[in-house]
């Protein structure tokens, strides 16, 4: 796979997403713990399906949807799009947190 490629940036991006979503869910549980509301334990939820869902598609990259990108652009630009949105959902939401 081609690293400059719409799908390589993408995996660049989903590993970046998974680096963040790990901080956001080790503070939301650390604060889980201390305080014990049923909200940071959602938000330790939330994190750690889109974790799954980051690295099941960095799986998905290597392996058998590397085919589907390359038969047509188009979809690996629309994943880098929605790759990029995430990365700047987590972003946000990891500097209002880590802040």
């Amino acid at each position: 796979m081609n690293p400059a490629s719409p799908t390589g940036v993408a995996v660049l991006i989903a590993v970046v997403n998974s680096a963040l979503l790990a901080v956001l869910a080790e503070v939301w549980l650390r604060n889980y713990r201390e305080f014990g509301s049923t909200l940071l334990l959602g938000l330790v939820g939330f994190s750690g399906v889109l974790l799954v869902e980051n690295l099941v598609s960095i799986a998905f990259f290597f392996a058998s949807m590397r085919t589907l990108y390359a038969m047509d652009p188009l979809v690996g630009r629309v994943v880098l799009a929605m790759s990029v949105l995430e990365l700047l959902a987590v972003s946000l939401l990891t500097y209002a947190t880590v802040r």
